[in-house]
């Protein structure tokens, strides 16, 4: 390519040497032509010619439809520069998307065999050299396989956390049996709870009175400790821990041995309470004698799932059969007035939760005459741990159900519950909560999933005084994703679910909250190999 400057600047020659552009000739006028002009002019052309030039040799390059006209090339070229296909490119998407029609309402062979990796899946192509719809079968029956491969694994997963979660690790099997062997041969593990001088603060309604019953040494000591270390006046503290015969002496050892003065702890076992018996527990006979309730709880967990089964709804059935719902332990809530006839107000906590604000506040608030104060579980951002009402818990296809209860009714929480013992015992709530736990085995345990909050929601139905969502936050033992943020802000915050803290399936970035109130110093800990996390 060329350019010639007339001596007079009135002209400009651009000749090309591959006779695309043969020549050009610029005339400018004298007076209107300035030197500026004349400067964007070649510099505009220096850089439009090159590109013209690029353009030209791809069209003759490329020569398959022997185009090489400026209008032939912008109608090839233009759309790809505009970010569309061409012509032939969305004629090819809509080929496939006709043939992925066709091949989505056909039924796919199972029996197959599909690759497992998407290299695979390639070189398979490649090798077989497949026509469209060959390969949009093979495409369907790869992804169904790895889909059901999927939903098997997430099953088989929820399985095993079952079985982690009913099963007790070694080093809190071995903590217990440590502590027994020491109540039998120290006298300091067997000193009373409380000294006898303070046994009447036992009965004293100015002290905050909270009760936990479990059979985990390691877990009540967690709650215990969290309660007092977070009191603003633990010298009012009074903590009633229940527990059953065969955890007694360990139990009884541990808070004798690790006092948390000035707080005031007593240890019960449930044989220490004459009326607690078959006889006067209708709730502990029923499920005792029934002939379902121990093959439903301890029986073939893997009976009746399938890969069709949503792996959470699965875990939900599995977390409905967790033997500790046929504990007596598990029920004993429903039996604080009587537990303690002279208790005006107690907090009960379940022993997979965290307290970390100051709980007093909580004797001071209103219950309106209610008796049971307690967060609803209805309303929040979390749906999957915010969202139950009694449809959740209920089978509102059994007439029974669908006749006296309210499928949107809000459901509430067990685990922190400000319970008022005097409103209480003017209700027929016991009896209302043995009669359903009856009917539901009556009807072969068809009448709800969940173990013991279902006919806890109905006995309570007209008792329940809503308190602030701030108090409890629920979920950190089946929600991984939980909000850190609001963990801190909690006052108590609950492991509920299969992946309990001290567990190893415990969520790792949740375990911090609970294992922050675990003496790791203590001998008998360290001597279980019970490991602080790193």
């Amino acid at each position: 390519m060329q350019i010639r400057f007339s001596p007079s600047m009135r002209s400009i020659t651009i000749s090309s040497s591959n006779g695309f552009l043969d020549l050009m000739k610029v005339k400018v006028a004298a007076r209107h032509f300035s030197y500026r002009t004349l400067f964007h002019t070649i510099l505009i052309l220096a850089f439009l010619l090159p590109f013209v030039f690029i353009l030209t040799a791809v069209v003759t390059l490329e020569g398959v439809n022997k185009c090489s006209s400026f209008d032939c090339l912008g109608r090839r070229l233009g759309p790809r520069f505009l970010g569309r296909g061409g012509d032939d490119s969305v004629k090819l998407v809509k080929d496939l998307y006709k043939i992925l029609d066709q091949v989505n309402s056909e039924e796919i062979l199972v029996d197959q065999k599909l690759p497992e990796s998407f290299g695979e899946f390639l070189s398979d192509m490649k090798n077989n050299k497949y026509d469209a719809k060959t390969f949009a079968v093979r495409l369907k029956a790869t992804m169904e396989n790895m889909a059901r491969e999927v939903k098997r694994s997430r099953l088989a997963e929820q399985l095993h956390k079952h079985f982690a979660a009913t099963s007790i690790p070694k080093g809190i099997h071995c903590l217990s049996l440590r502590l027994t062997d020491e109540y039998s041969s120290n006298a300091q593990a067997r000193k009373q709870l409380p000294p006898p001088e303070l046994l009447p603060l036992l009965s004293d309604n100015f002290y905050h009175h909270f009760v936990i019953a479990t059979d985990n040494i390691l877990a009540a000591s967690v709650v215990v400790n969290s309660v007092v270390g977070s009191s603003l006046e633990p010298e009012r503290v009074v903590f009633h821990v229940i527990t059953d015969k065969k955890t007694y002496p360990g139990m009884h050892s541990w808070f004798a041995l690790n006092p948390l003065s000035p707080a005031i702890i007593e240890v019960k076992g449930v044989h220490q309470f004459d009326w607690l018996t078959r006889e006067n527990v209708p709730v502990l006979e029923a499920i005792e004698n029934h002939h379902g309730v121990r093959n439903h709880y301890l029986g073939n967990h893997i009976m009746g799932a399938n890969v069709s089964d949503n792996p959470r709804i699965f875990a939900s059935k599995l977390q409905a059969r967790s033997p500790k719902y046929i504990s007596l332990l598990n029920h004993l809530r429903i039996y604080l007035p009587e537990l303690f006839p002279k208790l005006n107000k107690v907090v009960f906590l379940d022993d997979d939760v965290v307290i970390q604000r100051d709980l007093s506040p909580l004797w001071e608030i209103d219950l309106s005459g209610k008796v049971n104060g307690a967060v609803e579980t209805c309303k929040g951002e979390d749906t999957w741990v915010m969202g139950k009402l009694f449809r959740t818990y209920f089978n509102f296809s059994h007439p029974l159900i669908a006749n006296k209860l309210d499928p949107n009714e809000c459901a509430w929480a067990y685990g922190m519950n400000i319970f008022d013992l005097n409103a209480w015992r003017k209700t027929s709530i016991k009896e209302t909560y043995h009669y359903w736990v009856k009917e539901n085995l009556k009807s072969n345990l068809t009448l709800w999933k969940l173990g013991t909050l279902p006919p806890a929601l109905i006995a309570f139905r007209g008792y329940v005084h809503p308190i602030d969502p701030s108090w409890h936050m629920l979920g950190l033992g089946y929600q991984e994703k939980t909000d850190l943020d609001s963990v801190r802000k909690a006052a108590v915050i609950h492991y509920n679910g299969q992946c309990k803290p001290w567990l190893e399936i415990g969520y790792k970035h949740l375990q911090p909250f609970w294992t922050r109130h675990v003496k790791y110093s203590n001998e008998f800990i360290r001597s279980c190999h019970i490991l602080e996390p790193q």
